[in-house]
């Protein structure tokens, strides 16, 4: 009898943890479009970069690199938002002691409908650049795709 009662416990159990995984809690609207909970939420990143850094021979080329170099900056955020980080660790350890340790972070992904809000000068020699991610644009995306 205790276990039949702790399987149907332990069953009862797995069904209401996998309900909590579900990504989307679908409402639908008069538009006939599935939302999550009711909102899509925009993501937003912003990018720096260092202008006496960059390539090039006068200020002028310096500053345009620079804006371009903190947009990519922002979409590497944004990126990291949509899919994630993956993290290498390397630690090496001679009689117990550590002697060198690496650590590596890359991203990869592809975004589209990603819009810039806005590039300027934080000072006189840093660039930001601010982007902005519509979940609900990117989701009507994949819909049209037929990707849902």
């Amino acid at each position: 009898m205790k276990r039949l009662a702790a399987s149907v416990f332990v069953c009862c159990a797995l069904m209401l943890g996998l309900q909590g995984c579900s990504v989307f809690h679908d409402t639908a609207s008069d538009d006939g479009v599935v939302y999550g909970d009711g909102k899509f939420p925009v993501l937003t990143a912003t990018g720096y970069s260092i202008v006496s850094q960059q390539p090039g021979k006068t200020r002028d080329q310096k500053i345009i690199e620079a804006m371009r170099a903190s947009k990519l900056d922002a979409y590497r955020e944004l990126t990291e938002q949509v899919y994630g980080i993956q993290i290498d660790s390397y630690t090496t350890l001679r009689d117990y002691i550590q002697t060198d340790e690496q650590l590596d972070a890359s991203v990869s992904g592809l975004l589209k409908g990603a819009k810039v809000v806005r590039t300027y000068p934080l000072s006189s020699n840093v660039y930001a650049t601010e982007l902005s991610l519509d979940t609900k644009t990117l989701y009507r995306m994949y819909q049209i795709r037929g990707a849902l």
